[in-house]
Order: structure tokens, then C-alpha cells, then sequence
């Protein structure tokens, strides 16, 4: 037997390859968390947009809004109407009070200027709520308080005394 170069020796470590098997995995790796992370990030937004949407439901929307002017022309009562509780809120402008055996009523005011009370005020309050119906609103085009006796007038009954303040409804959009 004669020492011969062994023909079956095992090629040279290839390096290149090796680098190509570590960055195919590295590349997994890095898909795998950035997959990860994409359905993190569409699970949060989906939780923040459920709670924007609470949020807002909770917040009031404005339906309608007057300004009621007095005889000057002054801003005296500021009325929104909020379709989710169904309630006017009524602000007063101004430091004018009823008197002791007076009330203060609210009307509505159809096109033809037929009045429909919506309640009578609180007195001495500067701001009060009245449970309104958004159809009964819709149907009016003006507001007007009138100064009436203690209690208001009876149901179906127009004012007795001139109106106090009046204003245009205006129905705003949401």
C-alpha cells in the first residue's frame, strides 16, 4: 500500500452558506415579531376605539340651540337641546328674576307663532333642565318665555302676559 493523497477529503467549511442559514433565520425572527407586533397594535386600537366610541356616546350633542334676546336686543337665556337625555338645558344671560307670585314659562313657537308650553321654569336657577321631545322641537322654528303667575298657565292655554324673551330654534348639525 502506498501513502496516496486521500481523494475523499471533506471540502472546505463554506462560509457563505453558513452566513445565508443565519440571516434566513434572523429574517424569521424578525418577521415573527413584526407579525407579533402588527396584531398587538390592531388589538389596541381596536380597545381605543371602543372606548372613543363610550366616550362619545357619553359626551352631550347639541341638537338645537336659540339665543332668546330680550327687548333690547340683549342675550338673556341660552337653550340646548341634548337628543340623548332629551332635556332642554336653559342658561340665563342676564340677573333678571321672577317675582315672588311669578313664574317664568317656556313656549314653543310653531311657524304660524302658536305657542306650546314646554314647562315651567325653576325659580331663581341659572341654569335648568326641561324633559323636551325631540319631535316636538322639530316642529317649532321659535322660543319665547313668557312671565306668568305663580305655577304658569294651565295646559293648552296661551300666555297670558307678552313674551319676555324671544328667539329662533335652530336645529344644528350633529
Amino acid at each position: 500500500m502506498t501513502d496516496a493523497p486521500d481523494d475523499h477529503t471533506p471540502p472546505p467549511y463554506n462560509w457563505q452558506l453558513q452566513r445565508w442559514r443565519l440571516g434566513a433565520i434572523f429574517s424569521l425572527i424578525l418577521l415573527s415579531i413584526a407579525v407579533a407586533t402588527l396584531f398587538s397594535m390592531q388589538e389596541q386600537f381596536k380597545a381605543q376605539m371602543t372606548h372613543m366610541q363610550t366616550k362619545l356616546k357619553s359626551v352631550p350633542q347639541i341638537k338645537y340651540i336659540a339665543v332668546l334676546m330680550d327687548d333690547q336686543h340683549l342675550p338673556a337665556q341660552l337653550i340646548t337641546f341634548d337628543p340623548q337625555d332629551g332635556r332642554l338645558q336653559i342658561q340665563r344671560l342676564n340677573d333678571t328674576m321672577e317675582g315672588r307670585d311669578d313664574s317664568m314659562q317656556l313656549w314653543a313657537l310653531d311657524d304660524s307663532g302658536r305657542p306650546l308650553s314646554l314647562g315651567v321654569l325653576t325659580p331663581k336657577l341659572k341654569t335648568a333642565q326641561l324633559p323636551v321631545s325631540d319631535r316636538i322641537l322639530s316642529q317649532a322654528v321659535g322660543l319665547a318665555i313668557s312671565v306668568e303667575a305663580r305655577g304658569g298657565v294651565e295646559n293648552g292655554q296661551p300666555p297670558r302676559l307678552p313674551y319676555l324673551y324671544t328667539g329662533t330654534l335652530i336645529q344644528k348639525a350633529l
